[in-house]
């Protein structure tokens, strides 16, 4: 009889604030990990830090999915799922990640456990959710844009005119030693690339 593959975990403890502590979160994980015969390979703590910052903004979040990434741990485990963001979005994609890795998740809170054949079908669930609020905001987005031309708006970013001062800064800048290319024309006048390109091919620059 084959033993019993042992876990190696990796714990996620976050607070939104520094006057909260993780104390119970470890507390409770720690006892759950002994239960289960895991391997707290380490312990990720991101205090005083929002769930709805993104992976850049939470160093221990990052670091944890590294050590995913690279095979360290094989399972995640949390207090609860709002400790790891504040969208079903950033969920879903988070999920992605440890399923791309074959690492499972366990949610202390909500009873998830990936590694469980009802996890596995929480997690199928969570991607059926995921695409149906995509598909909600898509529905607004559209309904708003027809809305808006139906009462004679006009959509998009207004045109940029050429005037002839600006005209006259975009061949200045292009006359520059050395001459400034076109990309950085716009982005110092804050003019569109191609409304650069317009006034050059219009009126090229000769050498004086």
């Amino acid at each position: 009889m084959n033993a019993k593959r042992i876990r190696n975990a990796g714990l996620y403890l976050r607070t939104s604030t520094t006057d909260q502590t993780t104390a119970n979160q470890r507390r409770q994980l720690r006892e759950v990990a002994d239960r289960h015969g895991w391997n707290v390979v380490k312990v990720y703590e991101d205090a005083g830090i929002s769930g709805g910052k993104g992976r850049d903004a939470r160093p221990a979040f990052d670091d944890m999915l590294k050590a995913v990434a690279r095979r360290e741990i094989d399972l995640v485990a949390a207090w609860s799922v709002d400790r790891l963001g504040r969208s079903l979005k950033d969920l879903v994609s988070f999920l992605d990640e440890l399923k791309a890795k074959r690492c499972d998740l366990y949610l202390h809170v909500q009873g998830l456990d990936t590694s469980t054949p009802a996890g596995q079908a929480m997690f199928q669930m969570l991607g059926v959710f995921s695409e149906f609020e995509r598909a909600i905001i898509v529905e607004r987005v559209n309904a708003g844009l027809a809305r808006a031309k139906a009462e004679g708006k006009k959509l998009g970013r207004p045109a940029r005119r050429d005037t002839p001062k600006l005209v006259t800064q975009i061949h200045k800048l292009r006359r520059a030693k050395p001459p400034m290319g076109i990309i950085a024309i716009s982005r110092k006048l804050k003019c569109g690339v191609s409304l650069v390109q317009r006034v050059l091919s219009e009126n090229p620059v000769t050498s004086r």
